[in-house]
This record gives structure tokens, sequence and C-alpha cells, in this order.
């Protein structure tokens, strides 16, 4: 299996790495409620997930009509706080896990690190740590952030090397609330992580918002040229080069 990623729309990214196919924060209908996907239809999964990664609560990133598309055999990966919500829509095997904590799927390692953004799931709850991922194996590393903001320490995440770094450059509307990056913002992680290609994700979902990853991009090129951003529209796939290609980076 090609070690690769595939954007399918708002946050919503299929990792292949260490011949696992992993799932982030499943979005896979057309609406929610007033978040509309755009553009691109609603994604369809060819084959179930080994495994799906859940950031945080808020109904854009753990939304019941996109997880009754995933097998309830498939391990759900989620904040401590999120497991029996998710058990109570029939999942069987949730893992919680805390931050610096670490599950392993077939060949791939899966770690909780920090994020800065709210973890209340509206309107009832439960409220739960919000959190972003490391994926590790075949010798590669990749950071998926979910949603936040920079907070102190994010630099330690790029400590050892990132391949790749998934990094929200909006929300939902028209609007940015705190716990976010803007695409400049986003620019300014890139900063921190040192990743060797970045992918703006969480965009897409109005019109008007198909820009911030171009914004992204060109903040990028002019203060951190040494990272390499790539625009995804949702269904793209990047294949991450092979090793001895990234060693003579």
């Amino acid at each position: 299996m090609t070690d690769r990623v595939t954007y399918l729309g708002h946050a919503t990214v299929l990792i292949e790495l260490a011949n696992q196919r992993i799932l982030t924060d499943p979005v896979l209908t057309g609406r929610i409620t007033f978040i509309r996907r755009v553009p691109g239809a609603a994604p369809n999964l060819a084959a179930q997930p080994d495994a799906v990664l859940i950031s945080h609560g808020h109904q854009d990133h753990l939304h019941l009509a996109s997880m009754k598309r995933v097998s309830g055999d498939v391990p759900i990966i989620a904040p401590r706080g999120l497991g029996r919500l998710i058990r109570r829509w029939g999942f069987k095997r949730v893992e919680e896990l805390g931050v610096g904590e670490t599950v392993a799927i077939g060949g791939a390692t899966i770690t909780a690190v920090p994020a800065d953004h709210s973890g209340f799931r509206p309107p009832w709850g439960p409220t739960a740590e919000s959190i972003g991922f490391v994926v590790a194996g075949d010798g590669r590393r990749i950071y998926f952030a979910g949603d936040t903001d920079i907070y102190p320490g994010m630099s330690d995440i790029g400590r050892d090397g990132l391949d790749l770094a998934l990094l929200p450059v909006w929300g939902w509307g028209p609007r940015l609330g705190p716990g976010h990056l803007d695409p400049e913002r986003a620019a300014d992680a890139v900063g921190l992580l040192r990743p060797a290609v970045a992918i703006p994700i969480h965009w897409g979902t109005r019109q008007h918002l198909t820009e911030p990853p171009r914004r992204m991009a060109d903040a990028v090129a002019a203060d951190h040229p040494e990272t390499r951003v790539v625009i995804l529209a949702p269904g793209e796939a990047y294949s991450l080069p092979p090793h001895e290609e990234r060693a003579s980076r």
C-alpha cells in the first residue's frame, strides 16, 4: 500500500500508512444542519477504514449520520469523555486517549497531542478534551491537528520531524471564534512544526470559503519556504515520496 493521504473535505482525511487506512473526523454527508459541503459531492467510502480518529465532540467532527456509515466493529479512537456517547451509537471498540497516550493499529501508532479548542458538544454535552493526533509508521510521522489554535509547546510535535502536517485553515462559517487557525495563523503553526509538507484542511463549507488554503500557501511561501504546501480539492490524494527521495531533501 502506498503511503498517502486523501482529502475528503472539511476535517475528513483518509490516511494510508503502514498498511492501515485511518479516517479522521468523518463528515460523509452533503450537509450538517446549516453547514454545506462546497465543492463536490459527499464522499463514498470504497472500503471500511481500519480505525477512525475523533479529535473532539463538535457536530462537524463527530457526526452521527456520518458515523453510521462506518462499521460498528471499526476501532474508534477519541478523547477521554466521549467514549460513552460513541458506544451508545453502537461502536464496540472505542479507545479513549489522553494527551501523550498512544495506541497501536496494525503497524501504525497513534499518539494524542494537545489542541487548543473547546471540547463541549452542544447543546447538552458531553464535555471532553480536544486533541490532535500524530500517526506514525513506515518511518514516517503525520500530524492531524483536528481543530486548534497555536498553543505553548506546539513546536514539540515537530521535534522528531514531520513528513506531513494536516492543518485547519478556517471554521464552518464566515467568522472564526476562539480555538481556530486562520490561514496566516496556520502559516505560523507551520513555522513551529517544520513539516516537510503541509496540507490545509477544514475549509470549503461555504462557497466564499474556498480562498483560505490559497492564503495559507502564500503565507508559508513567504515566511517558511522550506515547507511545501499541497492544496487538495476534496477527493484528491497526495502520495508521500519514497524514503530515499525524502532523505535527499
